[in-house]
């Protein structure tokens, strides 16, 4: 008999079974989510949040529910290791700041031409090199993933978004996005629409992506979200796609 608090017998084995299986999975989420890295934390801090959440995950999973192990392991992996994030406040000042600024920027050249800037002309008003618009971009992205609210940020939250899905596949609709997807991506620069392409295509890692490019992994998080952000402004906000 199992003491208080104590799985019962067999369980204590399904669960470890759980949690080894999937570690590919929390491994596979890590390695695909955006991370700006201040604040002094890494990639393998992620892992650390994120395999707390597969252990909560195996801990409370009732297979009766129909659901999937996969698919709920998944939201509470994410879920450990956004709260973190957000507990933790990782992001600098001085980096929400040019986050505030560049939201800034985008807005007023947004009124004042009539269409959401491209990340070329955001580096000309601020001054900046592209590559600094390109962290800038990342941080954002990261604010964004983390924040709990749908403040001031919430407009250029949306133009760094990763595609969303609420479109049936097969509509006219989504029919009609699809090929406009397909040729916003055959204009993109070609190393960004290389990155969009082993991304979501390939479905690889940003680091096997870094590899095959030979630049670091912050550079491919940094084209991938340039290459969202162009995307999602041609489509005048979020692209739903499958």
């Amino acid at each position: 008999m199992a003491e208080p608090g104590e799985l019962p017998f067999g369980a204590a084995d399904e669960r470890d079974r759980l949690i080894l299986e999937h570690i590919p999975l929390l491994r596979h989420l890590v390695g695909r989510m955006a991370f700006d890295g201040g604040g002094g934390l890494d990639r393998d801090d992620l892992y650390g949040f994120g395999m707390l959440g597969l252990i909560a995950a195996a801990d409370s999973w009732d297979a009766s529910r129909g659901l999937k192990f996969s698919t709920y392991a998944y939201t509470k992996i994410r879920g450990a290791i956004l709260d973190e994030l957000r507990r933790m406040d990782f992001l600098p000042r001085g980096r929400r700041e040019k986050v505030r600024e560049l939201d800034t920027i985008v807005r007023r050249l947004e009124h004042e031409g009539g269409q959401t800037p491209a990340p070329e002309e955001i580096a000309e008003a601020m001054g900046v090199s592209i590559d600094e618009v390109d962290e800038i971009l990342v941080t954002a992205r990261s604010a964004a993933e983390t924040s709990l609210d749908e403040g001031a940020d919430a407009p250029l939250g949306a133009l760094l978004s990763d595609p969303k899905c609420e479109s049936p596949v097969g509509s006219a609709e989504w029919e009609e996005t699809r090929e406009q997807l397909v040729q916003l991506i055959q204009e993109l620069p070609e190393q960004e629409q290389t990155v969009i392409t082993l991304y979501y295509g390939e479905e690889l890692l940003l680091k096997e992506i870094s590899e095959i490019l030979g630049v670091t992994e912050s550079r491919v998080s940094q084209i991938h979200s340039r290459a969202l952000y162009r995307l999602n402004r041609s489509f005048g906000g979020v692209i739903e796609t499958p």
